[in-house]
């Protein structure tokens, strides 16, 4: 978020409107107005900043306060330590909790990563032909499907100074995934094309 576009003359404006109404308070020339002046900029300041710290508040749009988001969440982890941009990790700390497939899609779109969630039933009795046949093993077991390779790219305003133009791989997509699934279930994975 953005503080709005006010001067210090604006924020000096209001700071005597703060004053008690009357005429016992000095001119616009006075020592006071000028003591008002110079504190201007210094509460100009302090509303950006203020205003910046919104940003901090939530993961997606974090910068400054990354290293206390991923504090908070345990990370680096194992599957994080490759995260060497400010987006991976950013995204790395955007992906932690939940569980249904809608979360999963989430969290592998916060990595970067575009996935389908296939989910497997057990055959059972009155099944219709050519329903592939899997055991109740398969009732605990799913399968992501994402592309051959994915590209992380350098983002103006997202990246900063220090992070590669770009970056291949889904070894990121598989270890998050991995810490994430539930306990009980199987994870496949799936590159490319069927």
């Amino acid at each position: 978020m953005r503080a709005p576009d006010l001067t210090a003359a604006d924020y000096a404006e209001a700071l005597s409107q703060l004053l008690p109404p009357g005429i016992v308070w000095p001119a616009r020339d006075s020592g006071l107005r000028r003591v008002i002046d110079g504190l201007a900029p210094t509460v100009m300041a302090v509303h950006a900043r203020a205003a910046a710290l919104l940003d901090e508040a939530f993961p997606p749009t974090t910068l400054e306060l990354l290293p206390e988001w991923e504090a908070s969440f345990g990370l680096p982890d194992g599957c994080t330590d490759v995260a060497t941009s400010t987006t991976e990790r950013r995204n790395a700390v955007v992906a932690r909790g939940g569980q249904s497939v809608p979360y999963i899609i989430q969290v592998a779109a916060a990595l970067g990563f575009t996935v389908t969630v296939e989910e497997f039933t057990p055959f059972t009795a009155g099944g219709r032909a050519g329903t592939p046949l899997y055991g109740e093993a398969w009732a605990h077991t799913w399968r992501i499907r994402a592309p051959a390779v994915t590209v992380t790219t350098f983002r103006a305003g997202q990246s900063c100074a220090g992070d590669p133009l770009r970056a291949w791989g889904n070894e990121v997509l598989e270890c998050v995934i991995g810490s994430i699934r539930p306990a009980h279930t199987l994870v496949l994975f799936a590159y490319g094309e069927e």
